[in-house]
């Protein structure tokens, strides 16, 4: 069986940082590109990062692209989202999720399992 495990989540000041975690297993960690997905309160979730399965591929929304940053540590299983310089905005359940296949995708629809989510709370 899947699981995905976030963690790292929690209060931080606007302009503060965070990273989160992602642990996998019942699966092989290393054939899956990795994804982030955030939903805030009344919205859709939408895409933030993703990864290819070496990790060496990455990509972001316009919104947080150089601010935040994917990595991943395929020996611990592990995806890892670091969040630089938060706006309250983006307060929101933050998710990951892992796709079959080499080419990561911003859609949703094309990831396989998902994790519960994680709070991440930006306060002014």
């Amino acid at each position: 069986q899947v699981h995905l495990v976030e963690s790292g989540g929690g209060l931080v000041q606007a302009a503060g940082s965070l990273r989160l975690s992602c642990i996998a297993s019942g699966l092989t960690f290393s054939s899956y590109a990795m994804g982030w997905f955030r939903q805030a309160p009344g919205k859709q979730r939408e895409f933030v990062a993703a990864c290819s399965r070496s990790g060496a591929n990455t990509f972001y929304s316009d919104s947080v692209k150089g601010r935040f940053t994917i990595s991943r540590d395929n020996a611990k299983n592990t995806v890892f989202l670091q969040m630089n310089s938060l706006k309250p905005e983006e307060t929101a359940v933050y998710f990951c999720a892992a796709r079959s296949g080499v080419i990561p995708s911003m859609s949703e629809s094309q990831y396989d399992y998902w994790g519960q989510g994680t709070q991440v709370t930006v306060s002014t």
